[in-house]
């Protein structure tokens, strides 16, 4: 961690370490070969633990598609569970897209998941 004087203001920066992200497990890892990953990113504490969270909702989304899942008569497009886990899944395409190697970004630019993200 690197504090830094601006203007009367001292600000923190902290350091970036290497991550390993499994979107399907919803998994961040530290060591590359605990399990399998898909993307690289750097980031700070703070911003793992805002993916973490991400992360958490969309599996707290997941039971709700489960109960939803056996009512027959609601339709996929119409329900808030799937509105959420749409844009969480986004939300953590756009910190992979901002915070990963050069891969990770290629990757994630050539899936089009952020072209135009709209959830209705």
């Amino acid at each position: 961690m690197h504090k830094k004087l601006v203007e009367g203001v001292i600000t923190v920066n902290e350091e970036k370490k290497t991550y390993y992200i499994s979107v399907g497990a919803g998994e961040i890892m530290r060591v590359p070969n605990a399990s399998p990953w898909e993307f690289k990113i750097e980031a700070t504490d703070e911003e793992i633990t805002e993916m973490r969270a991400v992360f958490d909702m969309m599996q707290d989304n997941s039971i709700g598609d489960f109960l939803r899942a056996h009512v027959p008569f609601v339709e996929y497009s119409h329900d808030p569970t799937n509105d959420a886990h749409d844009e969480s899944l986004h939300k953590i395409f756009t910190m992979i897209y901002e915070l990963g190697d050069a891969e990770a970004k290629q990757h994630v630019k050539s899936l089009g998941i952020l072209d135009g993200f709209k959830s209705d």
